[in-house]
């Protein structure tokens, strides 16, 4: 085995070894089990603000549902009102009151300042508190996520998944891997770019499973409280009307209508107040000084129409990139890049080539769909893999030399049976000529096949001589008499 080859092999397992050392960490911090408590409506004596009950509710995942808690809280202790004119709780407004805020909580002031905006001296309907841009309900969602987790980790209900040490170890280690494998590709003798790029490659896919892991978990304080949330959230399901109740409820039901929020039981408040990016057909418009909602409508056969600047040119660069990538591979396409897998060019290796290219085609096609998930990436991942740029593509090779199927050989005559196999000449391949090879080009040409107008090139035909006489005149064939039984059999046929 070749120096290069261990090196392969040794990032190989590296890989392997990073992978295990990840699904391990993942199990041993995944967050224990929450016990509910008895269903009881006793809030503690300095309970937690919904906001962090949201995120212990969401098992440390997620904080849906916060800011529409925060802002139920707002109105419930007078820094905000929620007004309902009519019956349809869609109609309802939110109003900034005159009260003189204390001090609050960042997300708090975050969402009160929210409402200051929207709302300003006359107040704003609640489907206005929703973003028109994504790039900004996602901005505004993120930094209030991190100020509710500094604050759940202040409070000791909270900790970050991965440890300082850990996370040190699988940021240093998803590097080694890539390192390895370039030192193969340098050692088989290939320039720099190549190697990096094989690095480079290789640490993506690892970094992006890295990501995705980082994260918070509980702390055993944190389970304990959780577990007497659930016990509110089980008497707050005892009564029927309150998952159906409006936001206005709030002046009757105070502080547990934004618990409830928090805790995901009261549907209709969760759907009304709404602080992510709003639905693009229908939003509301204070032009002219009175708010109303405006109905937009885009044309269904431009699927980019209405996006934003940062999504259109993604699609449009990630359609490009796959554009000149087909057109780059039908154009400078050659047969001796699946054919020759010991050539010395690093950029015409046939792994290299053919698996680099259609994969990072497939990718950038799934990353303009919106589709491209860990699974993708780990799959892209393990078809890049060093290893299998020498052979993944023998098929190809095979099917350059044919270029059709072999017909069926027909039975040969006894006199052709001992003459040399004959092979058909290939088409040429982009205006050059080509030469099969024997041991994968047919054994037998169609010529060989025997037939009135086909003979045996190694055995002459044999003369003809004529007769002395006229031939006598060939009988006709007869066909022999059929018997009662096979008559009365075919009878029916006819």
């Amino acid at each position: 085995m070749s120096l290069d080859t261990q090196l392969y092999w040794a990032g190989a397992a590296l890989v392997a070894l990073w992978l295990a050392v990840y699904g391990i960490a993942l199990l041993a911090t995944r967050n224990g089990t929450v016990h509910p408590g008895p269903a009881t409506q006793e809030l503690g004596d300095q309970p937690e603000r919904p906001a962090v009950v949201a995120m212990l509710a969401n098992r440390w995942r997620t904080v849906d549902h916060a800011a529409a808690a925060t802002l139920l809280d707002l109105a419930a202790r007078g820094l905000a009102e929620i007004r309902q004119p009519a019956d349809d709780p869609a109609q309802s407004t939110v109003h900034r009151t005159r009260k003189d805020a204390p001090a609050l909580a960042p997300y708090e002031q975050r969402v009160l300042d929210r409402i200051t905006e929207q709302a300003g001296a006359s107040g704003a309907p609640i489907g206005a508190i929703a973003f028109r841009a994504q790039e900004r309900a996602t901005a505004w969602n993120g930094a209030l996520r991190r100020e509710i987790v500094a604050e759940a980790r202040q409070r000791g209900l909270s900790r970050p998944r991965f440890g300082p040490l850990l996370a040190g170890v699988l940021f240093t280690g998803l590097f080694a891997p890539g390192v390895l494998l370039a030192l193969g590709v340098l050692t088989g003798g290939h320039n720099l770019r190549a190697a990096i790029g094989v690095g480079t490659i290789t640490a993506i896919p690892l970094g992006f499973l890295l990501a995705l892991a980082i994260g918070e978990r509980a702390t055993r304080s944190g389970l304990e409280r959780a577990g007497h949330w659930a016990g509110i959230q089980s008497w707050l399901r005892a009564h029927e009307d309150f998952t159906r109740l409006p936001p206005a409820a709030v002046t009757v039901w105070d502080r547990y209508l934004a618990y409830g929020t928090a805790l995901g039981v009261t549907a209709n408040a969760s759907r009304l107040l709404g602080f992510d990016a709003g639905d693009k057909r229908r939003v509301w418009s204070s032009h002219g000084g009175t708010w109303r909602p405006v109905r937009i409508r885009y044309p269904r056969l431009r699927p980019g129409f209405g996006a934003s600047t940062a999504q259109l040119l993604q699609l449009a660069g990630a359609t490009a990139v796959v554009a000149v990538g087909l057109t780059l591979f039908a154009v400078l396409r050659r047969p001796e890049w699946a054919a020759a897998p010991d050539m010395t060019d690093p950029l015409r290796r046939p792994g290299l080539l053919l698996s680099a290219g259609w994969v990072g085609i497939g990718v950038l096609a799934l990353a303009a769909a919106g589709r491209l998930s860990r699974w993708t990436a780990l799959l892209a991942f393990l078809a890049l893999m060093p290893g299998n740029f020498a052979s993944a593509h023998g098929w190809m090779s095979h099917s350059l030399d044919h270029p059709g199927r072999c017909p069926a050989k027909p039975p040969q005559s006894p006199a052709s049976a001992h003459s040399p196999p004959t092979t058909s000449p290939l088409p040429p391949w982009n205006g050059e000529p080509r030469t099969p090879s024997p041991a994968k080009s047919c054994a037998w040409s169609p010529a060989d096949a025997p037939g009135p107008h086909a003979s045996s090139p190694s055995t002459p035909a044999p003369p003809t001589t004529p007769s002395p006489g006229p031939s006598p005149p060939t009988p006709p064939l007869s066909r022999p008499a059929a018997s009662s039984a096979s008559r009365s059999r075919a009878e029916p046929a006819r």
